[in-house]
């Protein structure tokens, strides 16, 4: 059984990566003719992604989303609001310092060490992730928790550093990504089916969870001073002389990503080892049969150790690959004669970026099966990949121009919380958990250096103009969904209507 969903999985991984991949050789072989030590890299790197996203994909089905759910039962089964809350704190932090996107955008920020900001990020998670848990206990409607946070995030705007903006926003983004998103929704639904409300109420966890880092980062701006000038610089492409020496330049970074990958998932496993054997009972051990009970640990044993294997194969190929790629490619693409073509391919890059983002994946599938196929994970997907495309044409528009990015961000963000008035409420919760969702590791590596790229070519300033790409990302699905809602709504009014005359 589990090799037929390995070759499921890796049929899906590769048919994800396999589109952008052929544009980027396409592109360098025509419009920016790109070195052919760097396609390799790149070409190299796309492999170990694409193993590294069917194996991780595989082990955070098998493991992460049973752990967060068992996880979930556990917090509810106490009926203490004091201990969900800390349980929240807990959970929410321990998960996010595994998060694959935020790892790689944490590298990439300048100016901030890795470690403080991806703590202040997980800290956000941990605190957001317990008011969820009570917004969902309290019965508080989602549209007005948004108000009343985002409402706070652009009253603390006015007084952050013009550079920590855009980064604040891109850490929001990049945290609910493909560690996170099965884990947490997982652990939404069984919060949302212990308080009677079905687990269509699980949906808006994502979202809620989403805005707390942007807080954390922005108040992290008004106390840290930056260490050093707040600069990128384009980066050297390496010479390959023999494959051997192609390949080297992965395996020498394998044990830095192993050493980072156990140390971020250690914690996830140790905790659920410690709810589990003193405080839960396991049904593991509680089965009536033990075999029952052995394939259930073993299966979970199995799905960490994939979702080890895999996020280490898929950290390795998003850096050493896809990141020099994308910095090179919005380097070259912003030196050509006409600078604009940056915002049609921009468009068509992130079109079919967003298609290998795992945790879309894990979204998409969530939501059919949870409307009942109201939604089709073909319909999500689609919208998904027309508000991405939308998100990066406006962000290249950004490197080119220098707009501020918060004249883009807030009427943004009044249009979608303005149409959850109008949108179902069940659309409005999937929409701000898709925008979450969208901005993931890939997002981190190969979309935000295409910006970077751009923005150190044409002399600009890269953490205001290029940063803010991912908060972008996550924006535009907010609106790209509701309106998906909106006709889907008016759809099953009209189709009422036609049964009625029918009667």
């Amino acid at each position: 059984m589990i090799f037929k969903n390995f070759k499921v999985k890796m049929r899906e991984a590769v048919f994800a990566v396999a589109p952008v991949t052929l544009v980027i050789f396409l592109l360098g072989f025509t419009v920016v003719p790109m070195p052919v030590d760097a396609l390799m890299l790149f070409l190299v790197g796309t492999g170990f992604v694409v193993v590294g996203l069917g194996v991780f994909t595989l082990g955070a089905e098998m493991a992460m989303a049973p752990m967060g759910e068992s996880l979930g039962d556990y917090i509810v089964k106490k009926k203490n609001i004091a201990f969900m809350v800390f349980m929240g704190l807990i959970s929410g932090f321990i998960i996010t310092i595994a998060e694959p996107g935020l790892i790689v955008l944490a590298e990439q920020v300048p100016g901030i060490p890795s470690l403080t900001l991806i703590v202040t990020v997980a800290a956000g998670v941990g605190v957001f992730l317990a008011i969820a848990f009570l917004r969902m206990v309290l019965n508080v409607q989602f549209k007005y928790v948004l108000i009343v946070f985002y409402g706070l995030l652009f009253f603390l705007a006015i007084f952050v550093p013009g550079d920590f903006l855009p980064i604040s926003f891109d850490s929001g983004g990049a945290t609910t990504g493909s560690m996170t998103v099965p884990f947490i929704m997982a652990l939404g639904v069984a919060v949302a089916r212990s308080n009677g409300n079905g687990k269509s109420d699980s949906f808006g966890l994502i979202a809620i969870c989403s805005i707390g880092p942007i807080i954390a980062v922005m108040i992290l701006g008004l106390v840290y001073t930056p260490t050093g000038a707040v600069t990128m610089y384009l980066m050297d492409i390496p010479s390959y002389d023999y494959a051997n020496m192609l390949l080297a330049e992965f395996l020498t970074m394998l044990p830095v990503y192993i050493w980072d990958v156990s140390i971020s998932l250690a914690p996830i496993v140790f905790l659920f080892t410690v709810t589990k054997l003193f405080a839960m009972k396991l049904k593991i051990f509680a089965a009536k049969s033990w075999k029952v009970g052995l394939n259930q640990a073993i299966k979970i044993c199995v799905g960490v150790i994939c979702t080890f294997g895999g996020l280490v194969l898929f950290l390795a190929g998003a850096n050493v690959g896809f990141l020099l790629m994308g910095n090179l490619l919005g380097e070259r693409l912003a030196l050509l004669d006409n600078t604009w073509w940056l915002i049609p391919i921009g468009m068509i890059l992130g079109f079919l970026v967003i298609t290998a983002e795992p945790a879309v994946q894990v979204l998409n599938k969530q939501v059919a099966d949870i409307t009942g196929g109201a939604v089709s994970r073909k319909a999500m997907g689609f919208s998904l990949a027309l508000g991405v495309a939308f998100a990066i044409g406006l962000s290249m528009l950004r490197v080119v121009t220098h707009i501020h990015i918060i004249w883009v961000l807030l009427p943004g963000y009044l249009v979608a919380v303005g149409l959850s008035f109008f949108v179902p409420k069940k659309f409005t919760s999937i929409a701000f958990d898709a925008g979450g969702v969208a901005s993931g590791p890939l997002t981190s590596a190969f979309l935000l250096p295409l910006a970077i790229g751009a923005s150190t070519a044409l002399g600009g300033n890269v953490a205001a103009d290029a940063f803010g790409l991912i908060a972008m990302v996550a924006l535009t699905p907010l609106i790209a969904i509701q309106v998906l809602g909106l006709h889907c709504n008016r759809k099953q009014k009209r189709k009422k209507q036609e049964d009625n005359v029918t009667n």
